[in-house]
C-alpha cells in the first residue's frame, strides 16, 4: 500500500485492509537494532556489567522474552486471529498478555533485544535498542492502533482506554 493509497483510504473513511503493509515490519525493525549492534561491539566493544551479572541477568532476560512471545502468539490463535501485521485482523485480542500490555510481542522483542544486549555485555546493543523502541512506538504502533480504531471502533477504544501500551 502506498501511501497515496493511506491517505486516499483516511479522506474516503474506509478501514485499511491490514494493520502494517509497508517495510516497517516489526521483526525487521529489531533484526536490524541487534545487527547494527553486534557490528558495533565486535568492532569497538564497551561492556555493560560484569561477566558474573551480564550472563545470569541476560539469559534470564532472553527465556523471559521468549515465553512471553510464545505465551501472546498463543492467545492470538486461540483468538482465531492472524498474528503477522500484514494479515486482516478479526478480532481484538484482550486475553492472556493482552490483559496488561497492548503490545505483548513487541515488549518481548524489546526485552530480548535488552536480554541478548546484557548477555553479549554490550553497550551497543542497548544502545541501538533506543531508536528500535522509538520507531515501534512513534511510528509501527500508532499507525495499527489507528487500523484498529478505525476497524473496530467499539473494542478498541475501551480496551485501549483501559490497557497500557507497552506495560
Amino acid at each position: 500500500m502506498t501511501s497515496d493509497d493511506c491517505n486516499d483510504k483516511g479522506k474516503t473513511g474506509m478501514v485499511p485492509e491490514v494493520a502494517n503493509s509497508g517495510i516497517m515490519r516489526p521483526p525487521l525493525i529489531y533484526l536490524g537494532a541487534i545487527a547494527l549492534g553486534l557490528l558495533l561491539h565486535f568492532a569497538w566493544p564497551v561492556r555493560l556489567v560484569s561477566r558474573t551479572v551480564s550472563v545470569p541477568l541476560g539469559s534470564t532476560m532472553v527465556l523471559v522474552a521468549v515465553a512471553l512471545f510464545f505465551y501472546a502468539v498463543r492467545s492470538f490463535l486461540t483468538a482465531g486471529t492472524p498474528v503477522r501485521g500484514n494479515r486482516p485482523t478479526t478480532t481484538i485480542v484482550c486475553t492472556g498478555p493482552y490483559r496488561c500490555s497492548r503490545n505483548p510481542i513487541y515488549l518481548s522483542f524489546s526485552l530480548l533485544q535488552f536480554g541478548i544486549a546484557c548477555w553479549v555485555n554490550s553497550f551497543w546493543l542497548l544502545v541501538t535498542l533506543v531508536p528500535a523502541v522509538a520507531l515501534m512506538s512513534f511510528v509501527v504502533i500508532p499507525r495499527e492502533e489507528h487500523y484498529l480504531e478505525t476497524r473496530f471502533p467499539s473494542d478498541y477504544l475501551p480496551y485501549k482506554a483501559s490497557v497500557r501500551r507497552w506495560l
